[in-house]
This record gives C-alpha cells, structure tokens and sequence, in this order.
C-alpha cells in the first residue's frame, strides 16, 4: 500500500447532513444557479488572499503572479470543473474550511438556522461557510484538491453530501501548482451547466465583476477563453468611462437594447460607503405595470453579485436598472436576509435620493429627456406621492401634468400655480380613463368658461395621489367632480359666462327631479359649473370623487349603489322647456326625469342603470313627440 493510500482519513458527520443540506437548499437558496456563484466567490477570495499575502511573501507568486478561474466543462464525463491559482489549503484548512459543519454539530447547528428569523441567522449561516455546500444541489460527488501556496503537499477531499468526507494525500502530479481544483459530478438533471452558453450567462450576470478574471474550457485540455476580466466598470473613475462604456454596460445588466435616458454613478462615503451605478432606460420595459415585477438593482458585496432583489429602490423606482457594491456587508449564503441589514435602508435613502435629484436636474440641463422621461415613466412616478411621504413634496414639483391650458405639453404644479386666478383658492383637477372623456366631460364646462386651469389626469394612480396630497405650495387639491364648484368666487374673464340665477319654474323642477329620483341620488341641484351640457354627475363633497368611487366599485371595496348627485344647469333650453311645461303631465315629467339622470350616466361614462327602462322610456318619449 503506499504513501498516499495509506493517508486517507474518513470522518463521519456527527448528525443528518442530508437533512441539514435539505433545510440548507430549500430554505436558504432559491435558485439553483447560485452555487456557481458560491464557488466563484469562494475562487476570488482565495485569489484576493493570496494577493494580501504575497505582498509580505512574494515568493508566493512563483513564476504565475496573475490569478485566475478557469471553469472547465466536461460534458462527456457530466462534470463541471472550478479551479483556481489562489492561496489553495492545506489538509487542516480543508477540514477547517469543508468540515466546519460536522465539527460544530450538525444538529444544533440545524436548530439555531430554524430559530433563526433575522440578520442573525445571516450572520450565524455565513459563520458555517455552508456556501460551499450549495455544490450539493447540482452534484452528487464533489472532490476538492487543494494545494496551499509554498507547500509542498496537495490534499484530497471527497463527500458525497450524504454523511461522511474523506481527506486524503495526493501526488503532486495531480494536484495545481497552487490554489484549488474542484470537481461537481453532476447530477442527471443539472447536466446542462456542461453548456457553454448556460454556465457563460450565469457567469455574466452573477459574476462577471469579481476582481479575478474568469475563464473557460469547453473540454479538458482546450484553450481557455476569457469570459470576465476581472475588472469591474463601476470603480473607474467617470473621466475614465466613454458614454460607449456605460451604454454596452446598461446594456448587459438591463438586458435591453435601446440607449440610458439617464446614468447616475457615484461612490457614497462616510459611515457606510457603497459605489452605485444606475441607469433609466430610454424606453419603456414590457413588464413596467406587472404587478409581480420586483425592480432591478443588483447588489454586489465585494464585487460579487448577491441578490437582485433586494429593496434597493422604492417601487415607484423600479424601472431603474443597474446595482450597488458595498464592502460593508458580510459575504455569505444568506443572501435572502441580508436585505434586512440596517446598511440596505441607508442604501436605499442615499440612492433614491441621488436618483431623483439626479432626473430633477435633466429638467434644465436636457428638457427633452426629462420630457420623454416623464412620457415614459411619469406614471410609475407618481405612485411615490401616494406611497413615499417624505418625498412627496419632492415629488410633485418633479411631475408633469396635461391641462385644459396646455392639452399636449404637460405642465409643472409651480406653472399652473402662479398662473391661477385671483380668488382661486384650489388646485382643479379631473380624472378619467382617457384624455378624450376628459375634455368632453361637462364638468369642465363652467371652468372651461371662466378660463380657469385644470389639471386633466387619466393614469389609474392619479385617483389615489390626489386624495393623500394635501396641497402644493399651500394650495389644496380639489375634484371638478366633486363637491360645489364654488366658482362664484372666482374673478371672471368672461362675465358672459356666469350661470343665470334658477327661475321659479327651474326651482320647482328642481325639486320635483329629487322627489322622482328618490334614492338614485344624493341630491339634485342647480349647477354653477355647467354651461353648454343640461346636466351632470358629481360626487358628495365627502368620500371619493366620481372617477375613483368607479375604480373602488369596480375593485368591490365600496356599495355599487353609491349616490350621486344631479345637478341641473338651469340656464340650458331644454331645461327651461321642461320646467315650464304642464305639471299635469306627471307621467311625462318623471319620465323626462329619468332620462336625463341616464343621460348624465352616459356623459359619464356609464350605462343607464336600467337599460330596458330607458328604452320604454325613450319610446314613450318619442312617441308624445310624434302626436304632438
């Protein structure tokens, strides 16, 4: 028996590692891909290390100073090999390094990772170095050979992640001049990270901005091909990087073809320091309203990627694409709770910050971007004033609305205030489905008339802001639809335009409407705000205005049956004539009554509630028409 045979040491897991590697893959990783980046991560660090010592040791480096990873593809064989020239182990490393999980005490080590709910159980999971087990849910052997730089031994370690490892001697010949070779056996169903292209992207997109350049063989003994060169885009200086630079950059991590409408890449420091670089697409991304779309900030710790999905950006963000590297986060596989360190909420603040003032300045410095920006994304912005209070006074003078003064370039908060009337206390708005129905609405009629601005607003979010931002520069937020108009109290360009006063006949009309319509309405009354249109649908002055009670109907959060109220300009023709027709006619009158309360349904954008009622009504209507 020789040397090396005789050397071979097996150790017996001190508990139920498959159950501990089970909890391990189900509970702590949610893509199998991440073990390649475990194993890259762990490549790097030994290449970092070595760099560390050979600054005090030189004769480290030997005759190969620069570090590397090259991964090799064996598809014949079902293998994937990772090997690096790092630092490498010796045979108490490996065990130090790959059995820290059974000396520690699987059982109790399993137990504390279930109680584990926190940043603790982050701390506690990277503590273990389980990192390196992830190999186990893509390989059913994995065989570790180590050589530690300036040693003139190699080890051996072997486990099929099942219940015991061996470590063993090796022959120099068969081991790296240093550093360390693994090998993953692959399982049946993991037999494609034998393809170039699959094990390529998953490098790109999870480990492409490691400081080792990475290579790879597409068989044993071929040439390897470099893939990442271990540089990382984001720690240049910005005199350093081309607009090219960061277009090809965006390019890769937003996975889209079109050029950035914005780049924003700065290094904070200070208490916690973090490099970030993000971009704003020049072009809407298809699943910008999915509501299962998470955003697309990638983090990085030490230039190794760790999640995109950590809370990098509030939502109302998430169409900015791009990531943050910080060394100030620990490195390891709980990569689904590092976003509750206290260092991510930091993050987060200093750049939703930077990425907003970073738009605000777009404003003077390029227009048009700012305005096919907004065209774009204006209306995922806007969910921050409803979602993002302590921007919210940020955020409005940031947006842009479409008016009645200007219906095809939308306007600043700060340009319809300074251009309101005198005596006009409140910011109008309307919302609708479209901008079509809005500028036909007769609610607009009376401001139409009196020239006075309103905001016309049709994005689905616009319902929701307006009833949570309390003013703008001290002007409160007021629905056309909504409420009394109180226009009276407006100066009037045109005098022509103010709405006559109720005749006697009108007022009896008026009242005898609210007696027909019973509980259909909340009310029927004359209206200041109509000029042209007989009548119209507004809400009560409390609760939601028109266009959001449809939206919550619509969702089933409040009654169908919530009333409105009739309002009846009282200058109109028609109006006149029926008030002052014979108040014999009941059936005639009541008839007239519902009809119009669904002809203000229609202009609404409703139905008549009663489809086959208006009809008869109609017909009978038409019908007196004919005889007389």
């Amino acid at each position: 028996m020789s040397e090396v045979e005789m050397s071979v040491e097996k150790h017996v897991f001190e508990a139920d590692v498959a159950k501990l590697l089970h909890l391990m893959v189900h509970s702590v990783y949610s893509d199998k891909n991440v073990f390649l980046r475990e194993l890259i991560s762990n490549a790097a660090d030994a290449c970092e290390k070595l760099r560390y010592e050979s600054i005090v040791a030189p004769d480290l480096l030997g005759s190969d100073p620069a570090p590397r990873i090259v991964l090799t593809l064996d598809e014949e064989n079902a293998r994937l090999i990772v090997e690096d020239n790092g630092i490498g182990m010796s045979r108490d490393e490996l065990v130090e390094s790959l059995g820290t999980i059974a000396r520690s005490g699987t059982r109790a080590f399993m137990e504390r990772i279930e109680a584990a709910q926190s940043k603790d159980g982050a701390q506690l999971i990277g503590q273990f170095g389980v990192g390196f087990y992830s190999a186990f849910m893509v390989a059913d052997n994995v065989d570790v050979v180590s050589r530690r730089a300036g040693s003139d031994k190699a080890w051996h370690w072997a486990s099929d992640g099942k219940g015991s490892y061996t470590v063993s001697a090796l022959d120099l010949a068969d081991a790296p001049a240093r550093g360390t070779r693994i090998t993953l056996h692959l399982k049946d169903d993991a037999k494609t990270y034998t393809s170039r292209w699959t094990v390529e992207r998953i490098v790109k997109d999870q480990s492409g901005h490691v400081p080792v350049p990475i290579s790879i063989m597409e068989k044993p003994g071929a040439e390897p091909a470099q893939v990442a060169d271990g540089t990382a885009l984001w720690t240049k200086q910005k005199s350093e990087i081309s607009k090219e630079d960061y277009t090809d950059f965006y390019r890769g991590v937003a996975g889209q073809y079109d050029e950035p409408a914005l780049t924003v890449h700065f290094r904070a420091e200070g208490r916690h320091e973090y490099t970030a670089l993000a971009f704003v697409p020049g072009s809407k991304p298809f699943d910008l309203f999915d509501p299962d779309r998470k955003g697309r900030m990638k983090l990085y710790v030490k230039r190794v990627f760790i999640t995109d999905e950590a809370d990098l950006l509030p939502r109302y963000l998430r169409f900015v694409r791009g990531l943050v590297d910080t060394a100030d986060l620990p490195l390891n596989v709980s990569r689904e709770m590092i976003q509750e360190s206290p260092l991510l909420a930091n993050i987060r603040k200093g750049l939703t910050n930077r990425v907003l003032t970073s738009i605000e300045k777009l404003i003077d410095s390029d227009p048009d971007a700012f305005a096919k920006l907004w065209e774009n994304f204006g209306s995922v912005i806007k969910e921050g004033i409803y979602e993002d209070f302590e921007r919210r006074a940020q955020l409005l003078a940031l947006s842009r609305f479409l008016t009645t003064a200007a219906e095809d370039k939308p306007r600043a908060l700060s340009d319809y205030v300074k251009d309101m009337k005198d005596g006009q206390a409140a910011i109008y708005y309307l919302t609708g489905e479209n901008l079509a129905q809005l500028k036909a609405s007769p609610q607009l009629e009376g401001f139409r008339a009196r020239g006075i601005e309103v905001l016309l607003l049709t994005d689905p979010v616009d319902s929701f802001w307006v009833t949570t931002a309390p003013d703008f520069e001290g002007k409160p937020f007021k629905s056309i639809t909504q409420g009394a108009a109180d226009l009276a109290a407006v100066a009037k360009e045109n005098t022509a335009a103010a709405s006559p006063a109720a005749s006697p006949s009108v007022t009896d009309f008026v009242a005898f409407a609210k007696a027909t319509l019973g509980e259909a309405v909340s009310d029927v009354r004359t209206s200041d705000r109509l000029t042209e249109s007989a009548v119209c649908l507004v809400a009560p002055e409390h609760g939601p205005d028109r266009q959001l009670q449809k939206i919550l109907q619509g969702a089933g959060r409040i009654d169908d049956n919530a009333r409105p109220i009739l309002e009846i300009n009282p200058g109109h023709a028609l109006i006149a004539a029926l008030a002052a027709g014979p108040a014999e006619d009941q059936a005639f009158r009541e008839d007239a009554v519902k009809l119009l309360f669904d002809q203000a349904r229609v202009l609404d954008g409703d139905r008549p509630a009663d489809p086959r009622a208006f009809a008869e009504r109609l017909s009978r209507v038409f019908d007196r028409a004919l005889k007389h």
